[in-house]
């Protein structure tokens, strides 16, 4: 039996219906839905709209249907709209019209924000777990590489020598920014809707705060109208997967670099490699390029939901059908990226030795002669064009910043001895930068301790999260 058709004349013409359709991408949302209908189907019955018979018969089925859908006994038909109408056609195959009595209270409208909030806290919760293992393993990685040298870039140019553990780590701050931005998008959105039917909440005796929490929310909607049309939850989902994207896209970018000829730094290991259909000499970074690619899916994702909501009026809209295809996609494709990442990272191995040799080429340690006369109490403007001409005074000699003789550095500045040489060298560079943010090993090493705890914390925070919302699942 149709959700809809007591005023119509007509079925829903062939190209209607299969615009209209959804069954094929929000059966995802089987196993939400079946769990939102037991929480509505308990509201019906405390407040006595349904007698404990029926509903013990309904409750029956619903559990008989949540396993079947599980197992893939019971799935969609062409006939059905979508998920909604295909696991009632479910319940109505079991009990006959009396299956029908659980839509009294409730809309699709509701209906479908409730269940796409479950999936979505569901699915972020797996997002989040799997960014602490990606970041736990850049952080490992990071912690065997503290005291090895390597450039630093700025503008693709060798700048200042670094701990390449230093280099490493960066990923990892960037990753716990996404694990907090889940963590309040988590607070934010575990709120229900179920309740507002479809739009203007319903005249029923019903207690959506009740079924909120056997929900595992944390409370219902305050407002019926913005239950049913808001989609911020969603539009906020995505720009958080679309950042992860671009975090993964720029590790992407520089293991790409990391593996040409020209770098050479590192070796990926061939489970995370591909190879040629022409070129048998090659050995490809995919999964790399790859998360550059899927940025670009996922940045498109939350456009694209953002010029759907841009001018919708009022409450629910059939527009909102859209938020869905692009959001799983979003979703799943980032679940399909993430693991390949964390086992690319996991297995890299870098030619110390090569980041070292390129460590002070391009005069990268010209700054340590202009804080060698900013402590000789020379003002930092001077010191920088000293610096400077050295530099240009190498270039013309074609020799390293360690091979200016003492005359040279006197003509340069007065106070530029060859004392300034016991700064230029790779070691002492980074030691002197023991700043708490500094890439001096030292500094580096407490960085990657205060990192691993915060990993630890957040891993145990989202594995509770885990624990809690499955066991509201099962119930």
């Amino acid at each position: 039996m149709a959700l809809w058709g007591g005023r119509f004349s007509k079925e829903a013409g062939e190209a209607m219906f299969a615009l209209s359709r959804s069954v094929h991408f929000d059966w995802r949302l089987a196993s939400y839905d079946l769990r939102s209908s037991l929480a509505h189907l308990n509201s019906l019955e405390a407040s006595a709209i349904i007698d404990k018979a029926l509903a013990s018969k309904i409750r029956s089925a619903i559990k008989e249907l949540q396993s079947e859908v599980a197992s893939g006994k019971f799935a969609p038909i062409a006939s059905d709209e979508d998920v909604h109408s295909a696991l009632e056609r479910g319940l109505t195959e079991k009990l006959g019209a009396e299956g029908g009595a659980i839509r009294a209270g409730r809309s699709r409208n509701d209906q479908v924000a409730t269940d796409f909030r479950l999936y979505l806290i569901d699915h972020m919760i797996e997002i989040a777990l799997e960014t602490l293992k990606l970041s736990s393993a850049i952080t490992d990685l990071a912690g065997g590489y503290v005291n090895d040298v390597a450039p630093g870039f700025t503008h693709l140019q060798h700048a200042q020598p670094v701990s390449f553990g230093h280099e490493l780590a960066k990923h990892a701050h960037s990753l716990s920014r996404d694990i907090s931005r889940i963590s309040n998008w988590l607070e934010r959105s575990n709120l229900s809707p179920l309740g507002a039917g479809a739009l203007a909440g319903s005249s029923l005796p019903l207690d959506p705060e009740t079924s909120a929490r056997e929900l595992g929310f944390s409370g219902a909607i305050a407002n019926s109208i913005d239950a049913v049309s808001d989609r911020d939850f969603v539009a906020e989902a995505l720009f958080i997967i679309s950042l992860i994207g671009i975090h993964l896209s720029r590790i992407g970018e520089e293991w790409s670099l990391y593996a040409s000829s020209e770098f050479a730094w590192v070796e990926l290991d061939d489970a995370y490699a591909t190879g040629s259909s022409i070129m048998p000499q090659k050995k490809n970074p995919d999964a790399a390029e790859l998360a550059r690619g899927k940025a670009g899916r996922f940045i498109g994702s939350l456009t694209g939901l953002l010029t759907v909501l841009k001018g919708l009026p009022f409450a629910y809209n059939r527009d909102l059908q859209e938020d869905k295809e692009l959001t799983f996609d979003a979703v799943e494709n980032l679940l399909l990226l993430l693991p390949a990442i964390t086992g690319m990272v996991a297995t890299s191995k870098f030619d110390r030795e090569k980041m070292r040799a390129a460590a002070p080429l391009g005069f990268s340690l010209a700054t340590e002669i202009a804080d060698f006369l900013v402590l000789k109490g020379v003002a930092f403007p001077i010191a920088h064009d000293a610096a400077g001409k050295a530099v240009r005074r190498c270039e013309e000699l074609a020799i390293e910043l360690d091979q200016l003789s003492d005359s040279d550095l006197k003509s340069i500045h007065p106070l530029l001895s060859g004392e300034v040489r016991s700064r230029l060298n790779l070691d002492s560079a980074l030691a002197a930068r023991a700043s708490a943010s500094g890439t001096a090993p030292e500094s580096v090493k407490k960085q990657i301790a205060n990192l691993r705890v915060k990993i630890s914390a957040d891993a145990s925070e989202f594995a509770g999260e885990r624990k809690r919302f499955s066991g509201m699942m099962d119930q």
